[in-house]
C-alpha cells in the first residue's frame, strides 16, 4: 500500500463575494501536492453562506475543475462561453494565457443547497499562455465503474481500464470520485510518479491503513528510486460503517517555481506583475472570443 505522508483538514475561509467554504489545500501549501495547487469544499444549505457567488475575476496559468455534487452553478467567461452546471456535472476551465469569468450559483428545484469542489491543476511554464479554453461535462458522460460495495466515477484518467470523461488534458491527472458502502474495499493503483492525495467528504474510512473521517485530506507522495518497498503499489480504503466518500486525485509533480499572486499562477514574480499589469490596463484577453 502507498503510505500517507502527511494529514490536512479543510479551514473555514470566505471566498469570491462572501461564500462560505473549507479551503483543504491552498496558497500556504503551494508545492506540497504538485500539480494541484488548491483543493475548495464550499457546501451550505443557507443560501447567504454562497448565494453571492463568484463574480467576474481573472484567472491565468492555471486550470480550475469544478464537481457539483448538490445545487445548481451559471458560468459565464470572457471567450463568449455560457452554460449551467447542476449535480453530478463538472466544468473544466484552462485559463492559460487569460480568462475572465463568473460562476454564479442558481436555486434549483430541488432545494436551496450548494455542495461541490474546486480544485486548480497548475501549468507548466510552456503551457502558461497558451489558448483558454472551456468545456462542460454532463453527469451521464462520466464513467462509472460499479462494484459490488459501490462506484468509482471516472471524471479524468484512466481507472480498471476505463478512461475519464476529459481525455485531451495539458496535464495528465487522475481524477475520480469514489463512493463506497459501510465495510466496502477498495484498491486504486497510482503510478509511482504521481503526487496523490484523498480527501473523505462523507463518512469515515481507512486509508491504506490509516483512518480518516469526513474534512479530512491524506497525502501520498510520489515514489523515487530507493523508497521503501512498504510505500509502493496503491491506495486500498475501507469504508466505516455509515460508508464513505471520497475524492482521489493524483498527478506528476511538474517540479517548477511558484509565483502565486490570488486568482493568477506564474513561473515568475516578474510574470506575476506583468499579468496584474495587463488586467489593469485592459490588455488582459489575449484571444478573441469565439462565440457560445
Amino acid at each position: 500500500m502507498r503510505k500517507a505522508s502527511a494529514r490536512l483538514r479543510g479551514r473555514p475561509s470566505v471566498d469570491g463575494a462572501g461564500v462560505s467554504l473549507l479551503r483543504v489545500l491552498g496558497n500556504s501549501d503551494a508545492g506540497e501536492l504538485d500539480p494541484f495547487l488548491l483543493l475548495d469544499h464550499f457546501g451550505s444549505d443557507d443560501p447567504a453562506e454562497y448565494e453571492a457567488g463568484f463574480p467576474w475575476h481573472p484567472h491565468r496559468g492555471i486550470e480550475t475543475v469544478t464537481y457539483l455534487l448538490e445545487g445548481k452553478v451559471a458560468h459565464g467567461d470572457s471567450m463568449g462561453n455560457r452554460g449551467t452546471i447542476e449535480a453530478g456535472d463538472a466544468q473544466w476551465m484552462t485559463a492559460g494565457s487569460g480568462i475572465i469569468h463568473q460562476e454564479m450559483p442558481e436555486h434549483g428545484s430541488e432545494g436551496p443547497g450548494m455542495h461541490g469542489f474546486q480544485l486548480w491543476v497548475n501549468l507548466p511554464a510552456r503551457l502558461k499562455m497558451t489558448e483558454p479554453r472551456y468545456r462542460s461535462v454532463l453527469a451521464g458522460e462520466i464513467p462509472r465503474v460499479v462494484h459490488d460495495g459501490g462506484e468509482v466515477l471516472v471524471l479524468a484518467g484512466e481507472y480498471e481500464g476505463v478512461r475519464g470523461a476529459t481525455p485531451d488534458l495539458f496535464v495528465p491527472i487522475l481524477y475520480l470520485i469514489v463512493r463506497l458502502k459501510p465495510g466496502a474495499r477498495l484498491r486504486i493503483p497510482l503510478p509511482d510518479a504521481f503526487n496523490a492525495a484523498a480527501y473523505l467528504f462523507e463518512g469515515e474510512a481507512s486509508l491504506s491503513g490509516q483512518e480518516a473521517s469526513k474534512g479530512e485530506l491524506l497525502h501520498f507522495p510520489p515514489l523515487f528510486e530507493g523508497s521503501p518497498e512498504s510505500n509502493r503499489g496503491s491506495v486500498e480504503a475501507e469504508a466505516g460503517p455509515d460508508g464513505a466518500s471520497f475524492l482521489l486525485i493524483a498527478g506528476q509533480p511538474l517540479r517548477e517555481p511558484i509565483a502565486w499572486g490570488g486568482p493568477i499562477v506564474m513561473n515568475t514574480r516578474k510574470e506575476l506583475e506583468e499579468a496584474f499589469s495587463d488586467y489593469r490596463k485592459g490588455t488582459f484577453i489575449r484571444q478573441k472570443p469565439q462565440g457560445i
